[in-house]
């Protein structure tokens, strides 16, 4: 029951996360956004759910795994109400950036939990797959419940459905999670660090995601990067020299959450861009309307969620290294099949057996890397490697949007135009699979990872 209930948890963060996109067209006619400034409806929430994850980890470990899971969802609830309701752009802006704040609370402290309450080896895999896969099914539900519910009650009833998922979660932490106790002695919150890292993030996010639309060269874009690049080498040096680190330098020399950090960071880069280019596919290019764009994304979100489970199962019997190779290499094969299949008078069924291919090898892939993140890290700090596995695929993700997009060249791109870039877009996101699978090389050849004690 209460694997159950961090499923739930990482169902709702992750059906949040796709179902606002099937809305954006109707949020942007009622409240007026321009193109521009309607993009910010979803990245208020990645900027602030991307600066705040490491935050979020070390909280996690240091206040408690449990009131941070409480606390992030009443968050996660209120935000989402003022979301329904919010009748202006600057209200529903910030309405999504708190939304992210919430959710960077949310996700480490829920992965920890998870991390906490299975011993390392086939028991947590298989947590693992279960958590991985209601992720999975967030994908699917939220794609399509965005289109049926835009089109039965409007676009705030996208915010609305939080609530009560919300509510049952908290009531369902109070029955099943342990109690926290009191926090232990002599440990202290890095508040240098804290300030620095959420800055310096929060900023690299947000040029990342402004570049392709006000240019890498824009002002507020350089400077936002340079910004985050002193402010990023600053944290750096604080963790350094800190007793009780936000981001304690010491656990990159744990080989598997090291190269399970890059892994994570690929699949940002590339899985992560994957929805975003298939959905412009299937609405722009074949014309597909809210619903049937949802519908499209049932195949993959089912095939992603077989997938996850096959990964934990995978990396019991064999390992960790090769469950990450089949994925990589599984996924970088099926998305290059649906970059032959993406064209001007295409259809759905061209891209279909790429699709079945490469959510198989997704699947796997992020299965395995949680599982790879997690092994031989203390009890005590799965919250901030938690936040650190999460905060590197946040970025990953905004990275890999920026490059594709930009080399795609769809900024301004119809038509056959626009069907080019997309098929150029996602041949890169095939080839740069393989990069995880050069990382996935790295780990150790062992069965399955031996406990390490809390």
């Amino acid at each position: 029951m209460t694997l159950a209930l961090l499923a739930l948890s990482q169902l709702i963060t992750s059906l949040d996360y796709f179902i606002v996109y099937v809305a954006l067209p109707d949020i942007g006619r009622d409240l007026g956004f321009s193109a521009q400034t309607l993009q910010w409806v979803a990245s208020a929430y990645a900027v602030a759910y991307g600066g705040f994850l490491l935050l979020g980890g070390r909280a996690a470990d240091l206040l408690g795994r449990r009131r941070m899971f409480v606390a992030a969802m009443a968050l996660f609830a209120f935000s989402s109400l003022a979301g329904g309701l919010a009748e202006s752009q600057a209200l529903l802006i910030a309405a999504r950036a708190v939304q992210g704040l919430g959710g960077a609370l949310l996700f480490p402290a829920t992965l920890a939990l998870v991390n906490t309450g299975f011993e390392e080896g086939p028991a947590r895999n298989r947590a693992l797959g279960v958590w991985s896969g209601a992720g999975a099914g967030g994908l699917a539900l939220g794609s399509l419940l965005g289109g049926l519910l835009t089109g039965a009650w409007g676009w705030p009833a996208v915010f609305y459905v939080n609530v009560p998922l919300a509510a049952v979660a908290i009531a369902g932490a109070y029955l099943l999670i342990p109690a926290d106790g009191p926090r232990a002695r002599g440990r202290r919150f890095d508040l240098p660090g804290a300030v620095l890292a959420t800055a310096g993030v929060s900023l690299l996010a947000f040029a990342l995601i402004q570049g392709p639309e006000s240019g890498w060269t824009s002002p507020p874009v350089l400077g936002g990067a340079v910004l985050a690049a002193v402010l990023l080498a600053a944290f750096v040096s604080v963790e350094r020299r800190g007793d009780d680190a936000l981001m304690p330098l010491r656990l990159f020399g744990n080989r598997s959450l090291s190269s399970a950090v890059a892994v994570i960071m690929v699949f940002g880069v590339t899985f992560n861009a994957l929805p975003y280019f298939l959905t412009v596919y299937f609405q722009t290019v074949l014309g597909y309307g809210a619903v049937a764009t949802g519908l499209a994304f049932l195949v993959p979100a089912l095939l992603i969620a077989l997938g996850t489970q096959l990964g934990g199962r995978l990396a019991g019997r064999v390992g960790m290294r090769p469950t990450l190779i089949a994925g990589t290499v599984g996924g970088a094969a099926g998305t290059a099949l649906v970059a032959f299949g993406v064209s001007a008078d295409g259809s759905y069924a061209n891209v279909l057996p790429g699709i079945v291919i490469m959510g198989l090898g997704q699947g796997l892939t992020w299965t395995g890397m949680w599982i790879a993140a997690a092994s031989g890290v203390a009890g005590h700090e799965q919250g901030v490697a938690s936040g650190l596995s999460s905060t590197a695929l946040q970025v990953g993700s905004a990275l890999g949007l920026a490059v594709l997009v930009a080399a795609g060249g769809l900024g301004e791109a119809s038509g056959t135009a626009l069907a080019t870039g997309l098929r150029t877009a996602v041949f890169l996101a095939a080839a740069g699979m393989l990069l995880g699978t050069a990382i996935a090389l790295t780990f150790a050849r062992r069965r399955v990872a031996q406990p390490t004690p809390a």
